[in-house]
């Protein structure tokens, strides 16, 4: 296989391997916007239709979280203290950083993101 199609985040060669079993790592990533990620919230399931036993959040102070190898090492662990067998992880950043109701009010939009005022997260299509 060439260079260029391999995977470089290990986490997202993990979650090409598809379900494994559990434990099940969930990692999600937010940002300002659909392109550079500054918080990954990663969460362990232990069994079928249970909420996470387990969630941490990383930011990143600049750049994109995604490549930044010490918190990619951090996350890599945290996994391993689960015995993670599985990583389920979406193809793009799903939404704001911010968190509803803490760093801004219930039913309104993140005023540090307008980005996101406008699109679906999940798919990144305007609403407009």
């Amino acid at each position: 296989m060439s260079k260029s199609r391999r995977t470089k985040n290990p986490l997202a060669r993990r979650a090409k391997r598809g379900f494994r079993g559990y434990p099940i790592g969930t990692v999600a990533w937010y940002g300002p916007d659909d392109q550079t990620a500054t918080k990954a919230a990663v969460g362990i399931i232990v069994r079928e239709d249970e909420e996470p036993v387990e969630l941490r959040r990383w930011v990143a102070d600049r750049g994109d979280i995604r490549s930044d190898l010490q918190i990619a090492n951090e996350i890599r662990a945290f996994l391993r203290e689960y015995s993670v067998r599985s990583v389920v992880m979406p193809d793009r950043i799903i939404g704001c950083p911010h968190e509803e109701g803490v760093d801004y009010a219930e039913g309104t939009v993140c005023p540090a993101c307008p980005f996101w005022a406008t699109r679906d997260r999940w798919t990144g299509d305007s609403f407009n």
